[in-house]
């Protein structure tokens, strides 16, 4: 099992364009296609297989998997192996001209919630974006609207409708974790009021000791989105972030923290060192009209690169 929680427009209609209609996998097919996926990573965990993770991830978790191979290998350090339990699925129909995809939901109380989102592509079908909340209790997860036949609605970035369109979220986010800023367009909690706080506290130590912090959080990839049953959406993006941390006189050095550390091997660094992150988000979006604000519900983070001098 690998828990997905780290370190701290144009216009466009409402919905995807219907398209034919038709489902684009069964319910049976779904749940067959991240039953496998599943198994393969287990096994690819087990054994740090850089390669096999190829045929079952794509794009920047593809990237994400494969340094926290690097990492674990560093420290010597193994990876849990195994599968979520009892998932539950939702299937968008099928649009023309975009990439048919599904989201699969694991909880399993007291250890996490895990949200997958599996896409199809050339190879075959691959996991692009997941995300987790490994609180004791997650918080309140929304419902998924379905259609008489049990089918999703996928809703396109810029679906208007919501408080603010899904790329809007996405952007809106970032932008305050890269100012360090709170945004009270969302709840608090650990990936929004407790990450800006974090990177206050860790701009003012640095001041202290005369160096300075840059982040950069840089939206990556597409950005999906699934109609909830209170009217709103479920929005899924990955970003790549970096944190620059430069010395403003000679004096102190800086050491990282967490996998960081282990890419760099604990060194202290006298002038400068940056670390770079994947990360991914799940977060709810309330529907047009709400006062409520957008809850961030899980994220996977992986440092990607480290160094310095």
């Amino acid at each position: 099992m690998r828990p997905r929680a780290g370190t701290p427009t144009s216009p466009a209609s409402a919905e995807a364009p219907a398209g034919s209609g038709r489902p684009q996998l069964t319910s049976k097919e779904a749940y067959a296609v991240h039953g496998r996926y599943q198994r393969g990573l287990s096994a690819a965990q087990a054994r740090k297989d850089r390669e096999a993770m190829a045929r079952l991830e794509h794009g920047l978790a593809l990237e994400m998997t494969r340094a926290a191979f690097t990492t674990a290998k560093m420290e010597g350090t193994s990876l849990a192996t195994g599968v979520w339990p009892n998932p539950k699925i939702w299937i968008p129909r099928h649009v023309e001209g975009v990439a048919d995809w599904f989201v699969a939901v694991s909880h399993e109380p007291g250890v996490a919630r895990i949200v997958d989102v599996m896409s199809s592509a050339p190879g075959g079908w691959r996991l692009v974006a997941s995300a987790a909340d490994t609180r004791a209790t997650p918080a309140r997860f929304p419902a998924i609207a379905t259609d008489a036949e049990g089918y999703a609605t996928g809703l396109s970035e810029n679906a208007t409708g919501l408080i603010a369109t899904p790329r809007q979220i996405a952007r809106a986010h970032l932008a305050s974790l890269e100012r360090a800023e709170i945004d009270p367009a969302f709840d608090e909690g650990p990936w929004t009021s407790e990450t800006v706080l974090f990177w206050q506290q860790e701009r003012a130590r640095l001041r202290e000791a005369d160096w300075k912090l840059t982040l950069s959080y840089r939206l990556e990839g597409p950005v999906r989105a699934l109609r909830t049953g209170d009217g709103g959406a479920l929005v899924w993006y990955g970003a790549r972030s970096t944190e620059l941390r430069e010395a403003e006189r000679e004096g102190a050095t800086v050491k990282l923290k967490g996998s960081a550390a282990v890419r760099t091997r604990g060194k202290a660094f006298a002038r400068s060192v940056s670390a770079t992150y994947g990360r991914m988000y799940v977060t709810h979006v309330p529907p047009a009209g709400s006062n409520e604000p957008a809850r961030v519900l899980g994220e996977w983070s992986d440092v990607l690169e480290s160094h310095g001098d």
